[in-house]
């Protein structure tokens, strides 16, 4: 993706968040902030949609914030929300300790609080949270290699920003995983990508690269986004069919890569379950009629065989 086209698809979803914060649905229910880690790629975009379609059926009015991947702003945004007399709080955490002390302040108001597709740790007490179980999707990421090369695969992996509960958790699986499987499936790269699609393709060009003669037999992507670079990574160096991409998100345009052979398969975890079962959970918490709970949405893995399971499998008829 140029990077002009990427920034001009923020400025479109920001302005859609500020549409939804000035000019809520006509509903006349709880005021509930949802704070996004960012809206710039494609999982949250995705998230933030199906977020304003449960508030209009939930009759609540959402207030959307972009943390744009900054921990310190984040923090912010979530402070600025108390002041705007909210009903409640979902929140998709920047990184897994950094938020807990604006997330206290939250605690200390007895606000329902959720955070979704990532857990927050460190806060007075437990934050319930809605997710996928990201060590499990690792795994599932590791077992397709080796279920799939059973002679063994050379392994590059590149993984989510340091920090982030999904990128320990999903990094946590694909080490398991390989482990798993023995001796025979060596880890030869191991790079972060920041879960940029642009960062990606750049550390799969200089894995390439640096192994040129021998690449690796397979990539595995933290996320989708990730994915789609490092599969593009590939193509542009002749590579495709001869090293495999894995990836965690199947969204619309992975789904398409799958169809289309450049990724062989990514991790579903389902956003719009998680965004609207975390939704759900503090409105009632909000009208008193459930305690809120932690929700872990079991991953599977999409590949050409099962592409009509993906959740999102409609928007690629």
């Amino acid at each position: 993706m140029k990077k002009q086209k990427g920034g001009l698809l923020c400025s479109v979803v920001l302005a859609a968040s500020l549409e939804l914060q000035f000019f809520p649905a006509k509903a006349a229910g709880e005021k509930i902030v949802v704070n996004f880690q960012t809206l710039c790629i494609p999982y949250f975009i995705y998230m933030h949609e199906q977020a304003a379609l449960e508030a209009k059926a939930l009759n609540v009015k959402l207030l959307v914030q972009d943390a744009q991947a900054s921990s310190t702003k984040q923090s912010s945004d979530v402070e600025n929300a108390l002041t705007q007399g909210v009903d409640a709080m979902v929140v998709a955490p920047n990184d897994v300790t950094a938020l807990a002390p604006a997330l206290n302040e939250v605690l200390s108001e007895k606000l329902p609080l959720v955070t979704v597709d990532r857990r927050v740790e460190g806060t007075d007490s437990p934050v319930p949270y809605v997710t996928a179980d990201s060590v499990a999707g690792g795994r599932l990421m590791a077992e397709w290699v080796t279920t799939h090369m059973k002679d063994g695969a050379r392994v590059a992996f590149i993984s989510g920003t340091a920090g982030s509960s999904t990128a320990i958790d999903r990094a946590k699986g694909v080490h398991e995983g390989l482990k798993a499987g023995g001796s025979k499936f060596q880890l030869v790269a191991e790079q972060s990508g920041e879960w940029e699609r642009a960062k990606a393709m750049s550390v799969a060009e200089n894995i390439l690269t640096s192994l040129t003669g021998n690449p690796p037999d397979v990539i595995i992507c933290a996320s989708g986004d990730m994915a789609l670079g490092a599969a593009e990574a590939v193509r542009s160096m002749g590579l495709k069919g001869k090293v495999k991409v894995i990836g965690f998100d199947a969204y619309p345009e992975v789904l398409k890569a799958i169809r289309e052979g450049d990724i062989a398969g990514n991790v579903e975890q389902s956003p719009s379950k998680q965004i609207r079962t975390a939704l759900r959970m503090v409105v009632k918490k909000a009208r008193g009629e459930a305690e809120l709970e932690t929700v872990i949405v079991q991953p599977f893995m999409v590949t050409l065989d099962n592409l009509s399971q993906a959740e999102q499998y409609s928007a690629i008829q």
